[in-house]
């Protein structure tokens, strides 16, 4: 899905249209776009991109100061976390300042020598790519500009440090991480970023989701990633287990909760906020507390198997799926030609799902096969095409697949199987 980003001119194009012309030097000479989309180590008297909102013009210039902090470029009042945290909330409070932040994160990671600096920049990149994205009309120049920085012949450029990095007690970044890798995370933030948006809820960023978001970068989320991966990161903490802790605990939560007997289980969403809350607990390996409404943790269980990297049931199994999607036989047959990974996280969420269908349960949640099977099916499996009519049309037979797993897969096999 890497598609060639657009060439230098396009950028430098979109700059001559977009950017505010600066000036500097006693005789106020134009500065170039090149000079505009370099490295400096002075702050900037108006924003870089045009813009009549005056929140925005007022907030661009004490933004760029805040990025040159954070880098170690200007003298900091508050450590970098706090730093980061205040450039966070600003992007993510105000819309019109995002594609600002952005460019301004371009040009101080272009040209600039200082390897400690450079990568803290690409390191704040990557935390403001956690919480929004740019605007669509920004994206493809981020998107390229990203790109070009994913090759690790450019990281050479960058090792001209004027500080070494273990002579600097403040640095907390990794000690020579290419910068290749801080922008193939990033491509991958900005590509996430640009379907879901900005991070949803009321509640601003705060100070636990900054560190979570640095910290993401060497240590990847569970969400978003491979079953692959996912099984690899918990290697460490759980060596036996054979399906992704993620997906038991939650359930297991939903249950400890009665989930199984309350209306609207996995159709009524959990609290925004307090999905997220848990979201990071659980990306940290901590074992849920506090929780009183089983409608949250069934939200964060449900977003789970939604951003898997590739989906639960793989795309070449897709078109067998919508085929057999009346067939017990041949859409058990397909679940047992999985790979092995994708038949164990299936068979147990099918496991899960078997709950809920008994009738008592049903009584109580309002929530029989169909709907089940409805809420579920999105989760499951992807539908790869962009026509209207396909996508609508196999919807239907997409739900009705996952309901004849609920109802004829035998799933005795997977008692105690964690």
């Amino acid at each position: 899905n890497l598609r060639k980003p657009s060439s230098e001119t396009d950028i430098e194009n979109w700059a001559s249209k977009h950017f505010n012309k600066h000036t500097q030097g006693l005789f106020r000479r134009k500065v170039s776009i090149a000079n505009m989309l370099a490295w400096s180590s002075e702050s900037i008297k108006k924003p870089m991109i045009m813009t009549n909102d005056r929140n925005v013009k007022k907030e661009a210039c004490e933004i760029f100061k805040l990025i040159q902090m954070y880098m170690g470029d200007r003298r900091a009042k508050t450590d970098q976390l706090n730093v980061a945290l205040e450039i966070a909330t600003k992007g993510w409070s105000m819309q019109g300042l995002r594609d600002e932040l952005y460019i301004q994160l371009c040009r101080q990671t272009t040209e600039n020598f200082r390897y400690e600096s450079l990568a803290r920049g690409w390191e704040l990149m990557a935390i403001c790519l956690a919480f929004f994205p740019p605007t669509p009309k920004f994206h493809s120049y981020l998107e390229g500009y990203i790109y070009r920085h994913m090759d690790p012949v450019n990281d050479t450029k960058g090792k001209r440090a004027t500080t070494a990095w273990w002579l600097s007690p403040m640095l907390t970044l990794q000690p020579g991480v290419a910068i290749s890798t801080y922008a193939k995370y990033c491509y991958t933030k900005l590509q996430k970023a640009a379907l879901t948006g900005a991070k949803k809820g009321l509640k601003k960023p705060n100070i636990e989701e900054i560190r979570h978001a640095k910290n993401a970068v060497f240590n990847p989320s569970m969400f978003g990633s491979s079953l692959q991966d996912i099984i690899t990161m918990q290697k460490e903490r759980y060596p036996d287990r054979q399906l992704p802790w993620v997906q038991t605990r939650l359930s297991e939560e939903v249950l400890a909760l009665n989930g199984d007997q309350t209306e609207g289980i996995f159709r009524v969403p959990g609290d925004i906020d307090e999905v997220n809350a848990l979201k990071l607990q659980v990306d940290q390996w901590k074992i849920p507390t506090g929780l009183e409404d089983p409608h949250v943790p069934a939200s964060l269980l449900k977003l789970w198997y939604r951003e898997l990297e590739e989906p639960l049931i793989p795309h070449e199994f897709y078109e067998q799926c919508i085929t057999h999607y009346e067939n017990p036989e041949a859409a058990i047959a397909v679940v047992h030609s999985l790979p092995r990974i994708n038949k164990m996280v299936l068979c147990y969420l099918i496991r899960f799902l078997q709950v809920f269908v008994q009738p008592a349960n049903v009584a109580v949640t309002k929530m029989d096969v169909n709907n089940l099977a409805m809420v579920m099916a999105p989760n499951c499996l992807r539908c790869q095409s962009d026509d209207p009519r396909i996508i609508f049309e196999n919807t239907r037979k997409e739900m009705s697949f996952i309901r004849v797993l609920i109802q004829h897969l035998d799933t005795s096999f997977m008692e105690g199987v964690l």
